[in-house]
Order: structure tokens, then C-alpha cells, then sequence
């Protein structure tokens, strides 16, 4: 019988629930990261974010594998924004390894914040799919968010599902779930991005990383099945839950809580 460090053990728990939400929502950022730097303190923090990207790339890719099955995916709209998305992260995941992270946590939770007041104010913000172009004044404004978001995903990285997903809503008229499938690709490309320049620098525990990434898979597909079943009125649900949850996370690391 394998004995196990119980470190080891409570991140891989988290790598499990990081993708289970993220599957469904995004934001297993949060679940995951803290478990890693609250474990491998003395690791420095851009190994710990190669490491989270490493593990989080694979349940995210399955979580597009399984949501293409059954969604339809606007592949030739998404890659010119999977391109921008994987430059941008690029550059965040550069900064990282330069600035500390602890200048974007305040940030965090205010734009979540902004997040679920808006979530809660358009009651039915996400319940119908009346998908709009990828052209217009309304693409260019996704479009701009979409890579700043990616930029961000690169720098630091929690919650960026969660918040391209309201793009999705919000600027090309999807619902809960067809917005959750194509974010979870374009999640693909800016992981993609950040765990090549962060492993080009040596900024990834391997052995660490692959474990996680099998209960990172195992998660996506608990996640996914839950958000097909359940439809957007209930991925919706979840977002709020999510997202409130997250709020009072990261609002509590910010004024100095433990990470």
C-alpha cells in the first residue's frame, strides 16, 4: 500500500474539485493554487504556477473533449481569440515570474464582485442561447475583455473561466452552457501558453503536476457530466455559487487572511 504524504493527498483532493468546478463554471483557480502555495511554501510562486497550469490544461482539454460531444463549439470564431489569448498569457505568464502576485489579489475580488451583481441584476442573464455574430461593436468589446482576461490567466489566473464565461454571455448572447464550452477552449489556449514559458524556465514540478492533472481529469469529467445533465439553469446556479464563494475567498486573502 502506497504511503502517501498527506500534503500530497489534500492537493490532489483539490486538484479533483478544482476541475470539477471549472468544468462546469471555471474558477478551480482558487481551489487549487491556495492548496499549493499553503503546502509548498517554501517553493517559489512561479513553480507553483506552472505547476497549477500543468494540472489544469488536461481536465480543461477533457472538459472541451466531452462538451464538443454534445455542444456546439464555434471552432473557425474561436481560434483568431485563441490566438489572442495565448499571446496575452504569454505576457502575463512572463510578468509573473517578475512582479508578485500579491499586486493582483486586491483586484480580484472586485471584478467578481461586479461579476454576480451583474449576474444577479439580468435575471435571465444566460438562460437562452440566441448566439450573436463575431463581428460588430460587440465582438470587438469581447474581444478586447477576452485578452485581457488572458493576460490575466497568464499573471495569476483564478477565476478565468468564470470570467470569460460572462463574456460569452454577455457580449455573444450565449447561455450558461454553450458559454462554459467555449471558454474551456480558450482556457486551453492561455494554460497552453503559460505552462510552455513557465516550463521553458524550470517553473514546473513535474511529478507533482502529472498527479494532479489525472485528478484534474477525473474532476472535468464529474464537472462536465453535471453541466450537460443540468443545463444552463443549473450551471447558472452554480456560477453564482461559484462566484460568491470565490468573493469571500478572495476578498479574505487580500486583506491578509491565509492563503
Amino acid at each position: 500500500m502506497l504511503d502517501l504524504p498527506f500534503d500530497f493527498i489534500v492537493v490532489l483532493i483539490a486538484a479533483f474539485g478544482a476541475g470539477l468546478i471549472d468544468a462546469m463554471v471555471g474558477g478551480g483557480g482558487l481551489v487549487q493554487l491556495p492548496a499549493l502555495f499553503a503546502f509548498y511554501p517554501n517553493v517559489p510562486p512561479a513553480a507553483l504556477l506552472g505547476t497549477s497550469k500543468l494540472a489544469g490544461i488536461f481536465g480543461t482539454a477533457s472538459a472541451v473533449w466531452r462538451y464538443a460531444r454534445r455542444v456546439r463549439i464555434p471552432w473557425r470564431a474561436l481560434l483568431p481569440l485563441s490566438i489572442a489569448v495565448l499571446c496575452a498569457s504569454w505576457v502575463g505568464a512572463t510578468l509573473a515570474t517578475r512582479v508578485p502576485v500579491e499586486v493582483f489579489r486586491p483586484l480580484v475580488p472586485i471584478m467578481l464582485v461586479a461579476v454576480l451583481i451583474y449576474t444577479l441584476w439580468r435575471k435571465n442573464l444566460g438562460t437562452e442561447h440566441t448566439p450573436r455574430a463575431f463581428t460588430g461593436r460587440h465582438h470587438w468589446l469581447g474581444a478586447t475583455a477576452i485578452a485581457a482576461i488572458g493576460f490575466y490567466d497568464g499573471f495569476f489566473g483564478p477565476g478565468t473561466g468564470s470570467f470569460l464565461m460572462i463574456v460569452f454571455v454577455r457580449c455573444y448572447g450565449y447561455d450558461f452552457l454553450h458559454a462554459s464550452a467555449s471558454a474551456r477552449v480558450l482556457n486551453v489556449a492561455a494554460n497552453g501558453a503559460a505552462l510552455i514559458y513557465f516550463s521553458s524556465r524550470g517553473y514546473v514540478l513535474w511529478h507533482i503536476g502529472a498527479a494532479m492533472a489525472v485528478c484534474n481529469i477525473a474532476g472535468s469529467f464529474v464537472g462536465t457530466r453535471l453541466a450537460l445533465r443540468g443545463g444552463s439553469v443549473v450551471v447558472r446556479k452554480v456560477f453564482i455559487a461559484v462566484v460568491s464563494l470565490l468573493i469571500l475567498r478572495t476578498a479574505w486573502v487580500a486583506i491578509g487572511g491565509s492563503g
